[in-house]
């Protein structure tokens, strides 16, 4: 089978180290697995592809510039060039895109080929980029949206809140929900930790982002009011970004910053020994009022046997049932986090069930082959309703 893997988002390297390029380099490699041969169509790379993925051919794609509208404008028109080079390049049996802003014409190619689109969206880019980034023409980028799933054989929604932003606009659209997942392979309780420590402390940690939409600042006022009683409790933060200056002025104003490490940035092959480096691992989510994400984090601290402690929200309140999978609290509530951190510092028991039916529930349904054998045989049932239609008599 021969694929083409399709990301026009300039804010998704496929070979960087955020979430979003995790999933994507992940993706590629089940592709692989399960014997496919893939082209990459991309705007933004970053770096050099992981040793694993380095034979992969990979088609780069203008990255827009000049102010905003400028912007957008180049944005559509390179809809033309990526058709083009999709036309060069194949016949492809499978067109698979993560979804952008302006990107249509991956997706109305397969459809002209008559072979499976499948559009994976990860998020409401148009709300989102209205909001946290501006958005001029959004008139055309929801024209740009609608044409990409209407095209779509069928849309691949990373969670439920996602697939009924979908249903309001695609009714009558073939939606499925396939949630992320994870290599068990890379993430294993037996890795040996990152970072030594002492036996008697008790390791709390955090792997993302530092944006207010991860809930850092909840968790930082949490291990405050832990640690007088736990001594021996330790904070692990790893990741970077725009509130790490803040986090850390904290820190040192409330005395604690002897007790807590700060990574910054680290590279995604260093995540599993760091976690593994944690007592428990923590998804500190606030009260968000709207929450569609499928935290990669959740599947790697549960790949890895920790005991897990996240906010019930969203796609988080159905993975992680109460007490069996994880400790479970309500969005935005200090002292209840604080409270199962505590629980979990006073009953090692504990920890170990929760990490390991965990990792069982990881092995079971949420590995990256799973997700991509399901993507497959949407792509074939896809393939099969095609064939019936135009079979059909007129």
């Amino acid at each position: 089978m021969r694929i083409a893997y399709i990301c026009t988002d300039a804010g998704v390297p496929v070979f960087g180290t955020k979430g979003c390029s995790v999933h994507v380099q992940e993706i590629l490699r089940a592709f692989r697995k399960q014997g496919a041969t893939i082209e990459v169509f991309a705007t933004s790379l970053k770096g050099e592809a992981p040793a694993d993925l380095a034979g992969i051919p990979i088609h780069r794609l203008d990255k827009p510039q000049g102010d905003r509208a400028a912007r957008e404008q180049a944005a559509l028109e390179g809809n033309t060039r990526l058709r083009d080079l999709l036309r060069q390049h194949g016949p492809f049996d499978l067109v698979y895109e993560r979804y952008a802003l302006w990107s249509y014409s991956a997706m109305e190619y397969a459809q002209a080929q008559g072979v499976p689109g499948l559009l994976e969206v990860n998020a409401p880019l148009i709300e989102e980029q209205a909001e946290h980034r501006g958005l001029v023409d959004r008139g055309a980028a929801q024209q740009a949206s609608r044409r990409a799933w209407h095209s779509a054989s069928a849309l691949l929604a990373v969670s439920r809140e996602v697939a009924e932003y979908l249903q309001r606009d695609n009714p009558a659209q073939r939606i499925h929900v396939i949630a992320n997942g994870v290599n068990p392979e890379r993430f294993t309780p037996e890795l040996a930790p990152a970072l030594s420590r002492s036996e008697e402390s008790f390791v709390i940690g955090f792997v993302g982002t530092f944006k207010p939409w991860h809930g850092l600042l909840d968790l930082v006022e949490a291990f405050a009011l832990v640690h007088p009683r736990l001594p021996q409790a330790r904070l692990l933060l790893v990741g970077d970004g725009p509130q790490r200056e803040a986090i850390e002025h904290d820190l040192q104003a409330r005395g604690l910053h002897n007790y807590v490490h700060c990574t910054g940035a680290v590279a995604p092959q260093q995540i599993p020994a760091l976690l593994t480096s944690m007592d428990v691992a923590v998804a500190p989510y606030p009260d968000l009022a709207s929450f569609y994400f499928s935290p990669l984090k959740v599947y790697e601290y549960m790949a890895a046997g920790r005991a897990v402690i996240a906010s019930r929200i969203g796609q988080l309140a159905q993975l992680l049932h109460e007490g069996v999978y994880a400790l479970v609290y309500q969005p935005g509530d200090i002292k209840a986090l604080a409270a199962v951190l505590e629980r979990l510092a006073r009953d090692p028991e504990l920890r170990l069930r929760l990490g390991k039916a965990a990792r069982r529930k990881i092995l079971r349904e949420h590995s990256w082959d799973a997700v991509v054998q399901h993507i497959l045989a949407i792509a074939r049932d896809s393939t099969s309703v095609q064939a019936q239609a135009c079979e059909a008599p007129y």
